[in-house]
């Protein structure tokens, strides 16, 4: 359930710029796709590993992204590595653009060898959630987009949790 919603999640948040780029895509021909990573910060109120109906995103919490991707060409296959600071904006979420690079292709499955994880650097400042729950990404979804010639790659949640489970809204589990 947590990888569908976050898959139906990345894509209603992709579609919302999708527009723009069907606009830009139709004025120039691009060979090579543009990336998108994007990935959501929340707190596990009640501690269960999971986004339940107490739990909510967290706004200002530093994320660092690190990215590698493979770019092939007929004479040669290169690597590309990149890390990047990001910090989630009100609605919890962290985002990167990637400049379309000749020979990167989007990766629709571990063959291509592109990947992206992002990792947690700050505690948020004003949260009862300050203990860091899951502090790495283990997983991916990438969705390639042949109308807006654009790739998604959609991150794992990451979390904090409350340093005292509240029982009263929680239950004693």
């Amino acid at each position: 359930m947590g990888s569908l919603f976050f898959f139906v999640f990345s894509f209603l948040l992709t579609q919302s710029s999708s527009f723009l780029r069907v606009v830009e895509s139709s004025k120039k021909s691009i060979s090579n796709p543009q990336i998108t990573v994007l990935g959501m910060v929340y707190c596990d109120f009640c501690s269960n590993n999971s986004f339940s109906r107490h739990s909510y995103f967290l706004p200002g919490v530093d994320v660092r992204i690190d990215c590698m991707f493979k770019a092939i060409s007929p004479r040669t296959t290169e690597q590309i590595s990149f890390s990047v600071n990001r910090t989630t904006n009100k609605y919890g979420i962290y985002k990167l653009e990637v400049p379309s690079v000749d020979g990167v292709q989007c990766a629709r499955d571990k063959a291509v060898g592109s990947s992206c994880r992002a990792i947690l650097l700050s505690t948020p400042s004003s949260s009862l959630c300050n203990i860091p729950s899951f502090r790495a990404t283990s997983d991916q979804i990438s969705i390639k987009s042949k109308q807006t010639n654009s790739c998604f790659y959609s991150l794992g949640a990451l979390s904090y949790r409350p340093s005292r489970r509240n029982t009263s809204l929680c239950g004693n589990k």
